[in-house]
């Protein structure tokens, strides 16, 4: 009876062995998935469509009404930034429920807002002396995105927040460096304390903006994040 025993425990420790194996190879390939979803049909046109817009709007701020009007120039430029914000991100995590709604709308804000450290750099509320200073304001610094988002992702795993928002470093990281790349058009990237370098080629720009969301969703799946927030949402994320 002993030995019966004794070979039933080792048969069972190796079927255990043998039975993992199947879903260790099933967690495997739902990954492998996933990180091809992050290229299907829907995210490609996505991104197609990310760079239609963005040649479409540019050549309509060059239009002669738009350059007249500081005001109205700078309202729609930073508008655009927003816009190429939000779009990114939609197309990082899909559209399923009404919290990733909310999540688009945040991400587009960043990319926006990041226009505000002009205002602080010139101590004024003047669009003018706002868009004539000396020197670039503080978050239009390129060399700050890593330090700033790894920064967020210290913050949330000391408040032990690093799940529920695992995924706020990615949206920071895909709104500042869209806004850059755009934004490079014209001045080129400050990269301090190096300086600038040469302003972006146009077709360039429009490259890197289209494919900017596939690779922070290729990063995000690498650093183990679609992981959590597929568990989060309660589906596999694809975009």
């Amino acid at each position: 009876m002993r030995g019966f025993h004794s070979k039933l425990d080792s048969s069972s420790s190796g079927g255990g062995t043998v039975g993992s194996m199947p879903l260790s190879l099933a967690v495997e390939t739902e990954k492998a998935q996933a990180l091809l979803q992050t290229f299907s049909s829907a995210s490609l046109l996505a991104s197609a469509g990310l760079g239609v817009f963005c040649l479409m709007v540019d050549n309509v701020l060059q239009l002669p009404g738009f350059q007249q009007y500081l005001w109205l120039r700078a309202l729609l430029d930073n508008t655009v930034h927003g816009i190429v914000g939000l779009w990114s991100w939609a197309i990082v995590i899909g559209l399923r429920k009404k919290s990733d709604f909310y999540e688009v709308i945040l991400a587009g804000l960043l990319a926006s807002l990041i226009d505000l450290d002009h205002f602080y750099m010139a101590g004024s509320l003047s669009l003018k002396a706002a868009t004539s200073l000396s020197h670039r304001p503080p978050l239009h610094c390129s060399t700050f995105i890593p330090v700033l988002c790894f920064s967020l992702r210290l913050v949330l795993w000391l408040g032990r927040l690093k799940d529920s928002w695992c995924s706020l470093p990615w949206m920071l990281f895909i709104s500042l460096v869209s806004h850059h790349i755009r934004d490079g058009t014209r001045h080129g990237l400050w990269v301090c304390p190096f300086g600038n370098t040469a302003p972006i080629s146009y077709w360039l720009y429009v490259s890197i903006t289209a494919t900017l969301p596939h690779l922070c969703s290729v990063l995000m799946y690498l650093t183990g994040t679609r992981d959590v927030i597929s568990t989060k949402h309660g589906v596999a994320i694809d975009v």
